[in-house]
């Protein structure tokens, strides 16, 4: 099958909902992989030896004890790899340009509710895949545990429009899989909305917020609320009147979740 990426998004080849053409410059500043997520993930990939990353954007948790193959449709995302990071193909995961079973092992962290077809991609992860796959995402039937559920309650329903139901993973996946949830350190490195749930004043930054892409879908003035309001509870304290116990709370269970399917047999 061929398809022709800068026909659907002309700018910047990406092949989700946003337009990383727009938002993904100083994506790479925000989102730099956390140590406690990458460790998670290296554990579940056994002896694995090659690893396909589906949605691999700048290269966050690519392991660099593996032979990896990165695919990434969007041209400023690739633009942001590292030097002498893992070769990047242009192609979606609904089309993966690879024979069957190439890899040992597959990844594709925070991606797959940027996939306008979940099943037809996991179903490609799966075909060129041998052993486990490992999906790095947020169950949105938790997303409310944060408190921008407070201060930005669109954010919240934006994510939990886009990112796929656990369910509905399993489903796409088959075989035998397996559902954890990763704790967030309070000093997470990997700036999703979540990972400032100590660290409020962090999301006062337009770049912090810009590497969340939920905020590029949101009507206008709510990113103005939400800063105008925020700051303001700071400054007076309010914030931290009801939730001031996050500042020194180690680690939070949100709605980050490590799943990794295996093929049946």
């Amino acid at each position: 099958m061929t398809h022709d990426h800068n026909a659907r998004h002309p700018i910047d080849g990406s092949a989700g909902d946003a337009d990383y053409g727009n938002i993904g410059s100083g994506y790479s500043a925000y989102r730099r992989p956390e140590p406690a997520f990458a460790a998670a993930i290296r554990a579940v990939l056994g002896d694995a030896r090659t690893l396909v990353n589906v949605g691999a954007g700048a290269g966050s948790y690519e392991p660099d004890f593996l032979d990896v193959t990165a695919v990434e449709p969007s041209r400023t995302m690739r633009a942001q790899r590292p030097a002498g990071s893992a070769p990047v193909v242009d192609a979606v995961a609904a089309d993966l340009p690879f024979p069957d079973r190439s890899f040992d092992a597959a990844l594709a962290s925070f991606t797959i509710h940027q996939w306008p077809d979940l099943s037809a991609g996991l179903r490609e992860v799966r075909r060129v895949t041998r052993g486990p796959i490992a999906i790095l995402t947020c169950d949105p039937d938790d997303l409310s545990r944060s408190w921008l559920a407070e201060y930005a309650p669109e954010i919240i329903a934006t994510e939990a429009r886009r990112y796929p139901s656990i369910a509905r993973i399993r489903l796409a996946l088959g075989g035998s899989v397996d559902v954890t949830t990763l704790p967030i350190p309070l000093a997470c490195t990997d700036g999703f909305s979540e990972a400032y749930y100590g660290r409020p004043e962090a999301l006062l930054d337009p770049g912090a917020r810009r590497a969340n892409s939920a905020w590029s879908f949101v009507a206008d003035g709510v990113e103005e609320r939400f800063v105008r309001r925020l700051r303001a509870d700071l400054a007076s304290g309010a914030w931290d009147a009801r939730h001031g116990e996050l500042r020194t709370r180690p680690t939070f269970d949100g709605s980050l979740r490590l799943i990794v399917g295996m093929p049946v047999g």
